[in-house]
């Protein structure tokens, strides 16, 4: 390809509003374009990269005996409603009629679709295991789009599905997909902190994510340096707190006028916030649900969307409150009629806390569960730095991470709803078990860009780069343009993608070019160079540049290319993030 024919303009200055090195970069290298909110073109730059990434991921899906399939993005609503995701699944996923007033959905997964295929498809024992997988454009209609494609509406993902006879057979599958993955990230120039997550909308047993630890990630991870422990905040858990021992004391109403916070009313009584109860609100199916916590914790509420077994929590008006007999500000456990109460384990374990009232002006000192008040008791809290690991005790880390991929343990759920079933050894019907695994294409791409990348641009590693090299010819002369052309063509035949910078520019812009968009290898074609027979050649990465003959150049740079592709090893032991992380925070503190 001649970059005078290049699709795509390079800027300069990163455009207004890009929100993170990856979204500046590809604006500027002339990567992307934004049609709306969330939803982008991607130039040809941008779709060779990507590209290049799908047949890293088909080869490795393949490699786990994946069968690529090809599913339609659009569906008729029945089979949604039948799973139950039609009424639990928000404004996030797009519904339409149809002319015939037909409910559809516009795609967002595809677990519905595969127990409906399996129905039809799957009959005995003997037809299990299998997995499938496609890559394909999917909507998901994302309240938040941000930092260009790493969160969109639309975008290209794989997503895998498997089916199962047993726990077993998914549990050891399950892992040979972890692997999987490991070695798609790899091969892309990326490490993956695997963490436990959240189920979310997709439901079943269990789950992973995938994250590119990195300041701009938008989830938070709790680590353990000392037994590798990783989770999202979402579903981290850290050791139960002590039980205090301290004997119950009486209950005594004391006056705190127009203190309504915890601050307040801690300071106003001279105690310490984590010797006071927290009263949180929400309404759940138009009923207020009264959650307590102590004073110093947050509520986790993917955790509290568990123990209610609701996908959405809305927080409770004053109006709502008051209708259910609470005072705002002031409210009490304790007296409350026909309302759910749900208390965070540190409320159990803690004795003679300041509660409220329930009366305007006023809190209680010595309030206990158990003797005041009854509630659920559950693990509810929002886990923090510093916090207890629960398999080793030692200190948790946070730290910030973009989430690559997720795979889930479904178990029958979809199966049993949509009746994908199956007969045993001993003739009975069985239902499916299921799992599913997804990484967005365009994501990943920008991770690779997020990871990758220096104050010049973006440094490709050659495993995704667009092309293989760029040659970049200087000057106008006509055995100038014939070397480099006849570059090209010795490295075509070698194999390579070549992009040839023939514009008439400086040197000055082509370089800056080059460096911008970031391909693994330049070759540089220059009057100086060819005087004395040679070809510089420079890897985007390296300071320093080396020459080879003319007559060699191509050859060494097909070798230069294998020895790059060579040198990444996706089999390697798994990454030891939880250490570098706790690390990174320690040298944090040490400099604070």
């Amino acid at each position: 390809m001649l970059m005078s024919r290049l699709f795509g303009r390079t800027l300069r200055e990163d455009p207004t509003g890009a929100t993170t090195a990856s979204h500046g970069l590809m604006l500027r290298a002339g990567m992307i374009h934004q049609l709306g909110a969330g939803i982008y073109s991607h130039l040809p730059l941008a779709f060779r990269a990507m590209d290049r990434i799908e047949s890293i991921v088909a080869e490795e899906m393949d490699r786990v005996d994946g069968q690529q399939v090809a599913l339609p993005v659009v569906h008729p609503a029945d089979v949604w409603k039948q799973s139950g995701r039609w009424h639990s699944v928000g404004p996030e996923m797009a519904r339409f009629t149809d002319r015939e007033g037909h409910d559809m959905v516009l795609a967002m997964t595809h677990e519905e679709v595969v127990a409906d295929i399996a129905r039809q498809h799957v009959h005995s024992y003997r037809d299990l295991p299998f997995m499938i997988y496609q890559i394909h454009t999917k909507f998901r209609d994302e309240p938040r789009s941000r930092a260009g494609l790493i969160r969109v509406r639309e975008f290209v993902m794989k997503d895998a599905y498997s089916c199962h006879t047993s726990e077993a057979d998914l549990a050891e599958f399950y892992e040979r997909m972890k692997e999987a993955y490991v070695r798609i990230y790899r091969r892309c120039g990326l490490e993956a902190l695997v963490v436990r997550s959240s189920t979310g909308m997709m439901g079943g047993s269990g789950a992973h994510e995938f994250m590119l630890v990195t300041p701009a990630g938008e989830d938070t991870i709790l680590v353990c340096a000392s037994c590798g422990e990783a989770a999202n905040r979402e579903v981290a858990t850290c050791r139960a707190p002590d039980a205090d021992g301290a004997k119950m004391a009486d209950l005594e109403e004391v006056a705190t006028p127009n203190q309504t916070t915890i601050e307040g009313v801690a300071g106003f009584l001279g105690v310490e916030s984590r010797e006071t109860l927290k009263a949180v609100f929400y309404t759940v199916d138009d009923k207020v649900v009264f959650v307590a916590i102590r004073g110093d914790l947050e509520v986790n509420e993917a955790k509290l969307q568990g123990v209610l077994g609701t996908a959405e929590l809305m927080a409770s008006t004053e109006a709502e409150l008051r209708g259910a007999g609470l005072v705002p500000g002031y409210a009490s456990p304790m007296g409350v009629e026909g309302l759910q109460v749900v208390a965070d384990r540190s409320v159990a374990a803690a004795r003679n806390l300041v509660g409220g009232a329930n009366r305007e002006g006023f809190h209680l000192r010595n309030v206990n569960l158990g003797r005041d008040f009854q509630a659920e008791v559950a693990d509810i809290g929002l886990v923090r730095t510093g916090d207890a690991c629960p398999d080793c005790g030692e200190p948790l880390h946070e730290a910030r991470g973009i989430e690559m991929g997720n795979i889930f343990q479904l178990g029958t759920g979809y199966a049993e709803k949509l009746g994908a079933t199956y007969l045993d050894q001993d003739g009975q019907q069985q239902a499916l078990i299921m799992a599913s695994y997804g990484i967005g294409i365009g994501r990943l791409f920008a991770c690779v860009v997020e990871r990758h990348h220096d104050e010049h641009g973006i440094v490709f590693p050659m495993s995704v780069s667009p092309y293989d090299v760029q040659i970049v010819q200087l000057g106008d002369k006509e055995e100038i343009e014939t070397a480099a052309a006849d570059l090209q063509a010795g490295l075509v035949a070698q194999g390579l993608a070549v992009l040839r910078d023939d514009r008439k520019e400086s040197a000055g812009v082509k370089f800056n070019d080059a460096d911008l968009l970031g391909t693994t290898m330049r070759a540089t074609v220059s009057n100086r160079g060819l005087k004395n027979g040679e070809i510089e050649i420079k890897l985007r990465g390296d300071r320093e540049a080396t020459t080879v003959p003319v007559a060699a150049a191509a050859e060494r740079i097909a070798a230069l290319r294998t020895e790059l592709l060579a040198a990444i090893d996706p089999e390697r032991p798994l990454w030891d993030a939880a250490g570098e992380v706790a690390a990174g925070a320690a040298d944090g503190e040490a400099e604070g």
